[in-house]
């Protein structure tokens, strides 16, 4: 089976061209391997879509919990079901959804039965919220061909955690340029030897003082 992996958080025109990609790597494959995907958003629903444009068969792992189908993430229901509908076959597998760790490890059982795996990723390293390059050297160590789509254009959302670091470093440069400001100030009054008339009238306040 072709199986396809990659970063969750794709824009809704990444995930199109991903999509676009996906198909055209099908189409030029010779062999009629099914695809095989885990239900959810994202980039499982580009490869099911690409596949049964593709014309192949569609293999769809959905999550079970004591025997019964487990309930997903908001985020991937509307994916999944669309996915049940694209799939010839459906397999259950158990594994807690709304856990992290559950779903890498769900995520190297189906690298582990494919024959090719596709990966929609960027280069980045995983971290705690994406595994992707950890599926993309757990199949090369399994000696599993790895095929990396990233087309050009495509692109991540942003994170909260990249925009605050963004604040943050502005907030640092403002702040940086507002002590340079000071102490260029500072320096020309300790070198400016001319007499000073000194005013005694009420301080006024202001405005775009320190912030």
């Amino acid at each position: 089976m072709i199986v396809a992996v990659g970063h969750a958080d794709l824009t809704a025109p990444a995930l199109e061209l991903v999509q676009a990609e996906l198909r055209d790597h099908l189409e030029r494959l010779s062999d009629g391997a099914a695809g095989l995907v885990r239900a959810g958003a994202g980039v499982p629903v580009a490869f099911g879509r690409a596949a049964r444009a593709a014309g192949r068969r569609l293999v769809v792992l959905l999550p079970t919990q004591r025997a019964v189908p487990a309930v997903l993430p908001e985020p991937d229901r509307s994916g999944a079901a669309e996915l049940l509908m694209l799939a010839e076959e459906v397999r259950l597998l158990g594994f807690d959804p709304a856990d992290r760790d559950a779903r890498v490890s769900a995520d190297e059982r189906v690298v582990a039965a494919g024959r090719k795996v596709y990966a929609v990723w960027d280069g980045s390293p995983s971290d705690g919220a994406d595994a992707t390059a950890h599926l993309v050297a757990f199949a090369r160590s399994r000696g599993i061909p790895v095929e990396v789509v990233w087309p050009a254009g495509a692109a991540r959302r942003a994170r909260p955690a990249d925009t605050h670091a963004t604040s943050a470093t502005e907030a640092d440069t403002h702040a940086t340029s507002a002590a340079e400001a000071d102490t260029h100030a500072t320096s020309g009054a300790e070198t400016d030897t001319r007499p000073v008339a000194v005013s005694h009238a009420p301080a006024r306040a202001v405005k775009g003082g320190v912030r």
